[in-house]
């Protein structure tokens, strides 16, 4: 995770940092105990549209280079697609995986992956799995 300036990051408040700072602090602290699995619930929902890009990015980054097991909870289509290699589908009640979808997009992998025909055949994918998991008497 990079850090910009860590001298006065580890002097500040968090109330002093942006969001984008604590949330790379945040990373910083959890890789420091070497965890076997980092578990991540919507770290990047609160963030700008490029701080959420930069993040991501740092993200598949530290994936390629320790090889954990990452597990990222996101509502966002692009960004499960651009950041994994499996996504899976929660029914709303109860919530339990209703459908899964491998994603075979090559890596390294950076933004302009968005814009590959496979990339938007995956997003209509996952969004018309999303639509049936969330209708009356689809899956739940």
């Amino acid at each position: 995770v990079q850090i910009r300036d860590p001298e006065r990051v580890l002097k500040s408040y968090p109330h002093e940092l942006s969001g984008g700072m604590r949330q790379r602090v945040a990373i910083a602290r959890a890789l420091a105990l070497d965890p076997a699995v980092l578990l991540m619930d919507e770290p990047f929902g609160a963030l700008d549209a490029i701080t959420r890009d930069q993040m991501g990015q740092s993200l598949l980054e530290i994936w390629q280079r320790t090889g954990k097991t990452i597990v990222l909870v996101t509502h966002s289509i692009d960004e499960a697609i651009h950041l994994s290699r499996h996504v899976h589908v929660l029914g709303i009640k109860p919530g339990r995986i209703t459908e899964s979808l491998d994603i075979g997009l090559p890596y390294p992998r950076d933004l302009s992956v968005t814009e590959d025909p496979e990339f938007v055949r995956l997003v209509v994918q996952l969004r018309t799995m999303l639509r049936a998991s969330h209708q009356p008497g689809g899956a739940s």
